[in-house]
């Protein structure tokens, strides 16, 4: 028996379909980075705010750790959006999302409705975690 070979002579997917993954690929990328495009201008633009928000976790020096968030939200969201190093951007963003995750919502230290309040907001930003994961296998897988 002779070995055959097929070749592709189009692609498998039509072009218009083509198109329509690739603007609901970005589309779902710009819905993950959202809450921090959105935290990230909201910061910047009330940078005082931005300062009172780490000083209410404890955090200092806060002016500092306020601008340094800033440039992460922003800066990782832009490199996956922009699909510039986009693994690396959503590796960013899914470390700094489960150190705020830690820091903004210990559950396990509290009681009654607000346990039961910060431990959905804590699986919630596992789930965007997952979500970066994601990112981050799908693009090195496609490289």
């Amino acid at each position: 028996m002779k070995n055959i070979k097929i070749t592709a002579t189009h692609s498998l997917i039509p072009s218009r379909t083509a198109g329509l993954i690739a603007c609901l690929r970005w589309i779902a990328l710009l819905l993950l980075c959202s809450a921090y495009v959105q935290g990230g201008l909201d910061k910047a633009i009330d940078f005082a705010g931005a300062i009172a928000e780490m000083q209410r976790f404890g955090l200092a020096p806060a002016a500092p750790l306020a601008f340094g968030s800033i440039c992460v939200e922003l800066g990782a969201s832009i490199m996956i959006l922009c699909g510039f190093y986009r693994w690396l951007g959503a590796i960013i963003l899914a470390i700094f999302t489960f150190i705020a995750t830690l820091i903004a919502y210990p559950f396990w230290n509290m009681s009654g409705p607000e346990h039961f309040m910060a431990a959905n907001a804590f699986f919630e930003h596992l789930g965007l975690i997952g979500g970066f994961l994601l990112v981050i296998w799908i693009d090195l897988k496609d490289k």
